[in-house]
């Protein structure tokens, strides 16, 4: 076990039905009780706390979750005491010991209600909105929390002083410009020398008025940004008769729920009070005097360092429409507009008991919310105190997750992965906890104002994280019903995820299948794919719509193809229907190469288990030409094989998803080496040697209590900005060596 540092212990994680609050020095494990007397730190101790959360990015960005998995690990670990199936073969047996040792680890980390918690931070512009929103509404943090963010920050910061989008990225103007301001509103002196080295930075490339769009907006309400200066977000489109193109119903959704309560900042013109700090910052981070700047001239200007996608002509034309509309906007209107807009904040509060779908309209719905009500209404009480369901404690300090937790998506890999073969069957307390989780977790019941305001409808799908965040996901659903059913053949739990309600995940599952076969996140298709003209992120691609993917397609694809062999009458052609089409898109979308592009974590290795494990599955059983699957299976192969590192594991960085084009790692990754075996095991690939030697790098890597190390970040939303799954280290090479055992040793 590794030493823990003495202001670690300090932290405990509360837990409750998948809710995650980190407390410091709890009274109780009530999780309502988190905030209990956490200001009485004194400045002596908490200093010493805080100088244990020093970190050395340039040894790895990515922090290893020591603070949860060393409480959790110290405080109850025991070696594995069941009895060890035994083989005469050595190579085997390392692998059965490797195994269980993994799983007997991994198995310590999840929590009683079921689920494995774990970091989902990454992002490095998520904490600044917070931090911001904090501030406009005189709502501070306690001062340890503080204390903590600032290191974080700190940690983070690149060697040319500048910091990126996302903690292994390039120093980009939006990420300098937000840490340098967050930690300003954290009481940092401007002269301390990491900030000055950062000032210098930002005015070295032009100063904050090349922030894209996002940063602007962030700026405008701190009163560090005229409004002027940012392309009107038009509020009176979401009055627009809902069967033009445009409107933003059609957006993909959490785009939808960004721009909105963008729109009401906007149509307010909130903005903090001047004040010292504020003109202080005013001259900090630009390079021309603040009341001299011509603000209109920096609606789209962008720093080098920042432009990912490039404004289209379209969206430019619109902008020359709705920024002259502002000088002539109708007032009753755009009134109608706002009431309206908060309408429907109000409505996404309630939906989803005050979490919000993610940490960017977490934060601006907050403003919101605060702005309409005022910061003594319950309704901003409620706000705040969901701020704290998305800081995350890791030895290199706090941070705001990129969701509140991936607590379902884990648990559904975990429990698929554990259960790949009857080793798995060696720990049925584990199992019966995180069916507990799964069976809690499935969406019971409709929001009664789902149809007015847009949403899919839910019962019983999952969603990516908690039902309190009442978002369902459409893969998450299919890794839901697929852990569900693997538990059941597993025989470990009684059943209470009965048929009704299988075949309600089921019915959810076909009503998600867009035109072209595949299936997207949260919902439909809604728009044409040129609706991404209108795209006014320069940090992001592909925001505009919700696509059909190759990773979500795949895993409904598998979940239906388990449903035909558990029950094949229920809606039988309906689902082979489906199955077919979804293999037809999957099959469109395999690129030359054999490989598949990977929207949702790094990258190719990620995509191409997932399109080789469903064509694989639908093999011989008439849903496809198998001649053809075993063509596109092949050619996936040997794309992996060609990519295959001298010491037998695979290896990808983030920038394959940024460039779209394949990108070795330094060294083989744990997690890409797992993606890589279970595709290549799932297509039996004959060459058992390539196979061998990439399970070698699991078992050596293994560290000898079970854990794997936290390597490479290995997530990734809208091709740009990359986020940490911590679970992965152990999810993938658990289920990788448990198919190996199965196919190789077992049978």
């Amino acid at each position: 076990m590794q030493n823990v540092k003495s202001g670690w212990k300090n932290w405990q994680l509360l837990t409750e039905k998948g809710r995650q609050i980190w407390a410091f020095k709890p009274v109780s494990n009530n999780i309502n009780d988190h905030l209990q007397n956490v200001d009485s730190v004194p400045d002596e101790e908490l200093t010493r706390v805080v100088e244990d959360f020093q970190f050395d990015k340039s040894i790895n960005p990515n922090s290893g979750d020591r603070v949860y998995r060393n409480a959790a690990i110290n405080s109850k670990f025991q070696e594995f005491t069941g009895q060890i199936p035994q083989s005469k073969n050595l190579e085997a047996q390392k692998v059965t010991d490797a195994l269980i040792k993994g799983m007997n680890y991994y198995s310590y980390l999840q929590c009683e209600d079921g689920h494995w918690p774990g970091d989902y931070g990454g992002p490095l512009f998520l904490l600044p909105g917070l931090l911001i929103t904090s501030y406009i509404s005189e709502t501070p943090f306690p001062k340890v929390h503080r204390e903590m963010m600032k290191r974080y920050i700190f940690n983070h910061q690149n060697n040319d002083a500048g910091w990126g989008m996302h903690i292994e990225g390039e120093s980009t103007m939006f990420g300098t410009v937000m840490q340098y301001v967050s930690l300003r509103l954290l009481g940092v002196d401007k002269n301390q020398e990491q900030l000055s080295n950062a000032r210098t930075w930002i005015k070295n490339n032009g100063g904050a008025t090349g922030i894209p769009s996002w940063g602007k907006f962030y700026l405008a309400i701190l009163n560090l940004y005229d409004w002027q200066g940012f392309n009107s977000l038009f509020p009176e489109m979401w009055l627009f008769p809902k069967w033009l193109p445009v409107h933003p119903w059609r957006y993909w959704c959490h785009s939808r729920m960004v721009y909105l309560p963008m729109a009401y900042c906007y149509a307010q013109r909130i903005k903090a009070p001047e004040n010292e700090l504020i003109l202080s910052l005013r001259e900090e981070i630009y390079n021309e005097n603040f009341e001299a700047i011509n603000w209109p001239k920096q609606r789209n200007a962008v720093c080098k360092k920042d432009c990912y996608t490039t404004p289209s002509p379209i969206l430019k034309w619109m902008n020359f429409f709705t920024n002259h509309y502002e000088k002539f906007k109708c007032n009753w209107l755009r009134k109608k507009a706002t009431d309206y807009i908060l309408g429907y904040l109000n409505a996404e509060d309630e939906q989803t008991d005050y979490v919000n779908i993610g940490p960017v309209n977490k934060a601006i719905n907050s403003i919101c919310i605060w702005h309409a009500y005022g910061k003594d209404s319950e309704k901003f009480k409620k706000h705040v105190a969901r701020w704290y369901d998305y800081l995350w404690v890791a030895e290199d300090g706090m941070k705001m997750s990129g969701y509140n937790g991936s607590q379902l998506w884990d648990t559904a890999f975990a429990t698929r992965a554990m259960l790949e073969s009857d080793l798995g069957k060696l720990f049925p307390s584990t199992i019966a906890k995180s069916y507990q989780f799964i069976d809690h977790s499935q969406i019971k019941s409709e929001h009664a104002t789902h149809a007015e305001y847009f949403r899919h409808p839910m019962i019983g799908s999952w969603p990516f994280s908690t039902t309190e965040n009442g978002w369902p996901v459409a893969d998450c659903t299919a890794e839901g019903l697929s852990a569900t059913l693997a538990i059941h053949h597993s025989c470990l739990v009684k059943s209470t995820i009965d048929e009704h309600r299988i075949k309600q995940a089921v019915d959810i599952l076909l009503s998600y299948q867009n035109s072209d076969g595949g299936w997207a996140t949260y919902e439909l298709t809604r728009a044409p794919k040129w609706l991404e003209k209108l795209n006014p992120s320069e940090v992001f691609a592909d925001i505009m719509i919700d696509y059909s993917w190759t990773e979500c397609t795949a895993a409904c694809v598998i979940s239906l193809l388990e449903i035909q062999e558990t029950d094949p009458v229920y809606k039988n052609s309906e689902i082979r229907k489906a199955i077919s089409s979804g293999l037809n898109f999957i099959l469109k979308q395999q690129k030359p190469d054999g490989s598949w592009y990977g929207g949702w974590a790094v990258c190719f290795t990620y995509a191409t288990w997932f399109g080789v494990e469903a064509l694989s599955k639908a093999r011989g059983k008439g849903y496809h030409d198998d001649a053809v699957l075993s063509v596109s299976i092949n050619k996936a192969c040997a794309f992996l094989v060609a990519k295959q590192k001298a010491d037998g594991g695979w290896g990808e960085t983030f920038e394959s998803c940024s460039k779209l084009v394949y990108t070795e790692a330094a060294t083989s990754q744990v997690v890409n080496t797992a993606w890589a075996l279970l595709t290549l095991m799932t297509a039996d690939f004959g060459v058992k040697k390539v196979i061998e030697s990439g399970i070698k790098v699991l078992l050596k890597r293994q560290s000898d209590i079970g854990d794997w190390p936290q390597e490479n970040i290995s997530g990734v939303f809208n091709y740009n900005c990359m986020i940490t799954y911590a679970n992965y280290r152990n999810i993938f090479p658990i289920w990788a060596l448990n198919r190996y055992y199965r196919q190789i040793i077992q049978e």
